[in-house]
């Protein structure tokens, strides 16, 4: 009885070295036009830090993000669409703006150059705008048309880091 139970926690340790089932091929990052993601963002700003989960919907020029606590609690809601930008907080405040970089202007005195968003989430490397610096770090594999999963956005002296844990959905 001893035998067949080694055999079996033989394999399941194999089969758990073994890696996850290959990716499937994507579509080169410039043909993306839909995707999803979860994942987790950590902010700095001198010694002040932020931590939120952050899930994020973006689909025919219109994109809503919503931003929890470790633990799940909302936090905020972004959407933007040909309509403008929104932000809703958990206290039930609300902004509006004609685009992100002006809401964000209103809501924490300087301009995030989130126009250029989805081609930084989907890996554009070296872009930079508005004086902030974009370094993919990690990507999902070493593919050519691998994914990121760690993302840097730094600016004077803020630091933004983006870990993405899960693509859902890729068009």
């Amino acid at each position: 009885m001893i035998r067949p139970l080694l055999v079996v926690l033989s394999a399941l340790l194999l089969a758990a070295c073994a890696g996850g089932p290959p990716l499937p091929p994507r579509p080169p990052a410039a043909a993306i036009a839909a995707f999803a993601f979860s994942g987790r963002l950590a902010v700095r700003q001198g010694d002040v830090r932020h931590h939120v989960n952050i899930d994020w919907r973006h689909a025919g020029g219109a994109d809503e993000v919503l931003l929890t606590t470790p633990l799940g609690q909302g936090v905020a809601e972004m959407t933007r669409d040909a309509a403008g930008a929104r932000l809703r907080l958990a206290d039930g405040r609300g902004f509006a703006a004609a685009d992100w970089e002006a809401l964000s202007a209103e809501v924490f005195g300087f301009r995030l150059p989130l126009g250029a968003s989805a081609r930084w989430l989907l890996g554009a490397p070296g872009e930079s705008a508005g004086g902030w610096r974009v370094s993919v770090l990690e990507r999902e594999s070493d593919r050519p048309d691998a994914l990121p999963t760690l993302i840097e956005f730094e600016r004077e002296d803020i630091a933004v880091r983006l870990k993405i844990d899960e693509w859902s959905e890729v068009r």
